[in-house]
């Protein structure tokens, strides 16, 4: 029997584990799926927006693939050198294989003078508090700000955009954390500047979720024409690939419109603007930025010409990127653990047991459906291996009495259960709908409770 642990519950480890239950080339293969959190699903769960119900809905495809027989849920086990982990070469000595599927864990910064300034964030940070991440700061990112700027024209930019130009009562139905959405409640932005470097045509954000920009109640998106004509495709976007065409299309037709109503927000999307520096010295307010130019390559120059715009909350939202895993050799430059074809490479050769999937094999491209692909070639890989890699013997001790051994304390499917339980009852008792719990404390009590339930598997 092939036994596998793969690292990481977000979508490219279920398909991953999935694939590896589900393919016949290797019969009786067990999967232990293995995460930091007491809850899985990854960024399903922890990084789509609250407002975007049917990619949230995925989480029932994955809950399907986790249930599925020879698929076993171990959260809290977090995986690295030094106290409270399970290290790499650990894993080894339990498993034939292992699969890390961590990710990208942080998010690449701008590299410019006041970028630690009070009131600066990573979108990353952002994203993680108003979706309950246990790990996230607990607010301050609205409270008091007039005027936002979001660095960056991607999805994400996008989300985090739409959700300050939200209000509570229109959150209220989702899941969002109660802390978050009694902030949001009470924020006074009311501009939204949303700003890219180069023009539009080269931005990263989709249709679907630039037009949500324009449906929302009380708020007006604004676009300046004589800015974004910079960009040679504007005045005829036919020659672009179609979803740039139609990114231009929609922006044209905001361009230059009416203001915003009294008292409602504004979101204004700016184009041709490089930050260079963030201004203040208690706390942010402005950030300065340099006009750029198209240089004739998909590129832009500078132009010497600056603007400031005020700004008591900066979001910076150009990226995700991999960090390294304690064990595991790391592309720095990419951000990625070196691999051929899923495989992990130590000085250039195979890793006997080592792969990845994912953000971490690949870097951070393409949406939640590419990881299907991905964890395919890996999983291929894996079973080309299964016959070297199955004539080393294992312990017989049970992986998760081993990882209790190593002072984790294993959350499985029962505890995520008790988790989903104790998120409904927390909304039942705030008139709403499940409310996620965004603290350690309450859902490793809600885990333990419902591990301790009658009926409930050692």
């Amino acid at each position: 029997m092939l036994r596998v642990a793969v690292v990481g519950s977000g979508p490219s480890g279920v398909y991953t584990a999935q694939a590896l239950v589900e393919q016949r080339a290797v019969p009786g293969v067990t999967v232990d799926v293995l995460d930091r959190l007491p809850c899985p699903y990854g960024l399903v769960r922890y990084g789509v927006a609250p407002d975007h119900e049917k990619i949230k809905s995925l989480q029932g495809n994955l809950r399907a693939a986790l249930e599925l027989p020879g698929v076993t849920f171990l959260g809290n086990v977090r995986v690295g050198d030094g106290p409270h982990g399970v290290s790499p070469r650990r894993l080894r000595e339990l498993y034939h294989a292992v699969v890390y599927c961590v990710g990208a864990a942080t998010d690449r910064r701008l590299g410019i003078p006041g970028e630690e300034l009070p009131g600066s964030f990573s979108a990353t940070e952002f994203v993680s508090w108003y979706s309950a991440h246990p790990d996230a700061a607990p607010g301050g990112f609205v409270l008091g700000a007039r005027s936002a700027v979001v660095v960056g024209v991607g999805n994400v930019a996008v989300d985090v955009a739409r959700i300050l130009a939200r209000g509570a009562e229109e959150l209220r139905p989702t899941d969002v954390p109660d802390a978050a959405l009694a902030a949001l409640g009470e924020s006074r932005v009311r501009d939204i500047h949303m700003v890219g470097r180069r023009g539009p045509a080269q931005a990263k954000f989709t249709t679907k979720e630039l037009r949500e920009l324009g449906s929302l109640p009380g708020a007006r998106v604004l676009v300046r024409g004589e800015e974004a004509s910079l960009d040679p495709a504007w005045a005829d976007p036919s020659g672009l690939p179609a979803a740039a065409r139609r990114n231009v299309e929609v922006l044209r037709g905001w361009a230059d419109g009416p203001g915003a109503e009294e008292g409602g927000r504004r979101i204004r999307l700016r184009f041709f603007l490089r930050p260079v520096a963030l201004l203040g010295e208690e706390a942010v307010r402005a950030v300065r930025f340099e006009r750029t130019a198209p240089d004739g390559r998909g590129g832009v120059v500078g132009t010497g010409r600056f603007e400031e715009i005020e700004a008591q909350l900066v979001l910076r939202s150009v990226g995700y990127r991999g960090v390294p895993i304690p064990g595991l050799p790391f592309d720095a430059e990419r951000g990625t653990v070196p691999n051929d074809r899923g495989r992990v490479l130590r000085d250039g050769v195979p890793s006997p047991g080592e792969y990845v999937a994912g953000w971490i094999k690949r870097g951070p491209t393409g949406v939640i459906g590419t990881n299907r692909s991905c964890a395919k070639e890996t999983v291929t890989s894996l079973l080309a291996d299964a016959g070297t890699l199955m004539a080393r013997p294992l312990p017989e001790e049970d992986a998760a009495t081993a990882l209790r051994a190593a002072d984790a304390e294993p959350v499985r499917w029962q505890g995520w259960q008790g988790i989903e339980a104790a998120e409904e009852t927390l909304g039942r008792r705030l008139g709403r709908g499940p409310v996620k719990i965004a603290d350690w404390e309450g859902l490793l009590t809600a885990a333990r409770r419902a591990s301790r339930s009658p009926g409930s598997m050692p």
